[in-house]
Order: structure tokens, then C-alpha cells, then sequence
């Protein structure tokens, strides 16, 4: 089943400080601060929530198609994107930008201070679903993930126009819509995604709980990282564990693994419990790894870890 994932394409510049941002920061000078930190570790990533979910579909096997928007330098990440073997077509370059940033200094308290520079994300309504979802080869799937505001409503929008059912997702997007923006895009949708801090969010700008808001859905999925994940569906609450890593190495990309787990789930019919379970099994992986695109697990060693954690194999 081809699955069109619209959301970002980002660098992630990573860089490490060998010490305590609160040691540099005096909090009665806050008013004139004027800091600057050593980084001697740095590293580049590619990362943005439409290239990791479609790496880890990928992985899976499933028919990932990123739809995007990048700038001028994406140079390496379509290089990038065609190694792994992922469908470019639907990836708009927007002359005079720059590819999404993400600048991200953190210390050795693993606390972090990110810039971030959306770029061509802001002119993610360029593109449509209908440019994907054509009569010879049509979108089964989709997901409206983190990126430009426009982007995101308008993809929502023409998913449910276009009968696609699709996962909303709005993650650190979320900020940018009132209750009545959030309320339209979950009754478009057939499936809402959020983390523990997200669904609160959520909750209190619509005024709707948890069970509420999965009424009108055939599934709320929750994320609460070491906790594992609760899934709303079938007027049930499943309760989804999380998978032992075999290493905490990054946590950065762990939530888009766990999406590329439950797209790959719902395109082959998966019941839901199976289907969580898979979605963790891909958090778990991706953890062990720094980055968000390093792991590269073969699908018999994802069966193999599922397996050792629940007893049986997905496949």
C-alpha cells in the first residue's frame, strides 16, 4: 500500500558542550545575556518527521512516499534519499530557501538550547495530495505530520476530500492551532498521534478528554516514552509496553520509528495490539543508535526483536 507522508525534511546540526549551560548562565544578568559555548563534538544529521517516518517504513518494507519541501542545499539529502531508496518525486525544491534547521547545542546534563529555522517548510501548501494520489498507482495511507501551518491543514484537508484515510500528527506543531482548528483536523482524520505532553495539550485546548476525542476516531495513539504507549480504540484502552533497548544512545527520531511502526501496521491490517507492539519494537531500535536515519536493522532483526520481546514474530 502506497503511503504519502507530508510533514519536513530537516538538518539536525548536533553539537555537544563538555559542560553545565547553568554554570555560564548567571540568571540576575538574564536581562543583558551575552553567552557563547565551546562545541568541540558536532555532527549533521538528516532529520525532519516526513524523512524519518518514511526511512522506517522503508526498513520496514513498506511503500513510503515523503512529500516535502526543501531549499536550495537539499543536494545531500536527496543523495541521501535515493541510497535508502525512497520515492523523491513528491519533494518540492523552493528556490531562494534554505532546507528546515534544527541547531542543537546540549550539555552534559543532556539539557538542550535548539534554533530552528523552518525555510522551505513555509511553503509546504505547494504541494498536494492529489499530485501523489493518482488513478494508476493512488495513496492508501497517509500522514499529516509536523510542518508548515498551511501545509498541514491544507494536506489534512485533501486527504479526507480525497477518502485517504490518514494518521494527524501534529507533534511540535500543535502550538500553532486554537481548539477549533485542532477539533476540525481530528474529525478529519481516521487516526490521531500524540505524545503524553501532546495529548494533554490537545485535551485542554478542545476541552475534550482522551476517550472524547477517539469517538470520532478508529484509533488515538499516545507515546510516554519509558512508559510505553496507550492506544483508544474499539471503545478499549490498549496498553502498549515499551520494548528494552539494547543501548540508550539518542532519543531524537525515537517518536517518527514508532510512527513508521504504526503506518506499516495499519497498511497490512494488523490488529492493534500487534500493531503497537511493532511501533514500540521500532522506538526500541532506534534509540540504540545517535541520530534519527543511523539504524539499519534487516526486517528478520526487527522480527527477531519483536519476538523477543512479546513471543512471537509480526510476520
Amino acid at each position: 500500500m502506497r503511503t504519502l507522508i507530508c510533514g519536513s525534511i530537516a538538518y539536525d546540526t548536533i553539537m555537544v558542550f563538555a559542560g553545565h549551560f547553568k554554570d555560564q548562565i548567571l540568571p540576575d544578568q538574564v536581562h543583558i545575556l551575552n553567552v557563547a559555548f565551546l562545541v568541540p563534538e558536532m555532527r549533521r544529521e538528516f532529520g525532519g518527521c516526513a524523512g524519518n517516518i518514511a526511512y522506517n517504513l522503508k526498513l520496514l518494507g513498506g511503500d513510503a512516499v515523503p512529500m516535502a519541501t526543501v531549499g536550495d542545499d537539499a543536494a545531500p539529502y536527496f543523495a541521501r534519499l535515493a541510497k535508502v531508496g525512497l520515492d523523491t518525486s513528491h519533494i518540492r525544491q523552493v528556490a531562494g530557501s534554505f532546507t528546515a534547521q534544527a541547531f542543537i547545542t546540549t550539555d552534559l546534563a543532556d539539557n538542550q538550547i535548539t534554533a530552528f529555522h523552518p525555510g522551505a517548510m513555509n511553503f509546504s501548501e505547494q504541494n498536494h495530495v492529489s499530485d501523489a494520489h493518482t488513478s494508476g498507482n493512488p495513496i492508501g495511507l497517509g500522514i499529516v505530520a509536523p510542518d508548515g501551518r498551511s501545509g498541514m491543514v491544507n494536506h489534512a484537508r485533501e486527504f479526507a476530500e480525497a477518502g485517504v484515510p490518514f494518521i494527524f500528527d501534529p507533534g511540535q506543531g500543535l502550538p500553532m492551532f486554537d481548539g477549533p482548528d485542532l477539533l476540525a483536523l481530528v474529525e478529519q482524520a481516521t487516526y490521531v498521534t500524540v505524545n503524553d505532553y501532546e495529548a494533554k495539550l490537545l485535551c485542554d485546548r478542545t476541552g475534550r478528554s482522551p476517550e472524547q476525542l477517539a469517538r470520532s476516531l478508529k484509533a488515538l495513539i499516545i507515546t510516554r516514552g519509558g512508559e510505553g504507549s496507550l492506544i483508544y480504540a474499539d471503545n478499549k484502552v490498549l496498553e502498549i509496553p515499551c520494548v528494552t533497548a539494547r543501548a540508550l544512545a539518542d532519543p531524537t527520531g525515537c517518536g517518527d520509528a514508532y510512527r513508521g511502526g504504526l503506518l506499516y501496521g495499519i497498511a497490512q491490517g494488523y490488529d492493534w495490539t500487534t500493531t503497537g507492539r511493532l511501533a514500540s519494537t521500532m522506538g526500541s531500535i532506534k534509540i540504540a543508535s545517535k541520530g534519527p536515519q543511523n539504524h539499519e536493522p534487516l526486517r528478520a532483526e526487527i522480527a527477531e526483536v519483536f519476538k523477543t520481546a512479546f513471543g512471537s514474530t509480526p510476520w
